[in-house]
């Protein structure tokens, strides 16, 4: 089972290497010790909303890119791991193509546009 801590952490320290950026670097700016930082990152420890929000203020990126891309990541792991559904009974799924619109005749969510738009 993929745990959401670890996803997370994955995505801090891939955006934390890919700038180039030391531990103890974003630690000073996060205003976290450089322990925690690491067990965050390693998936170790939970991180407060608190926490995230410095961390990524530390990163430069906004807390809601670093959520969208755990998010991406955590589908794909769910996907991978699809095959054991097939050992849940049938009464007990949920059903997941009527909840989920898709195809041509979708048009996306309208409320989700509206709140793009303004």
């Amino acid at each position: 089972m993929v745990l959401l801590r670890q996803l997370l952490g994955d995505v801090l320290r891939r955006l934390r290497v890919r700038q180039s950026r030391t531990l103890r670097e974003v630690s000073t700016l996060a205003r976290v010790s450089l322990g925690y930082l690491s067990e965050v990152e390693r998936g170790q420890k939970e991180a407060s909303s608190e926490l995230l929000a410095s961390i990524c203020g530390a990163l430069g990126v906004p807390l809601s890119q670093v959520l969208r891309e755990v998010s991406d990541q955590f589908a794909l792991a769910e996907l991978q791991h699809a095959p054991v559904l097939a050992d849940v009974p049938e009464r007990e799924r949920l059903p997941i193509a009527e909840t989920v619109p898709s195809g041509p005749e979708f048009d996306g969510f309208p409320e989700v546009k509206d709140m793009v738009a303004a």
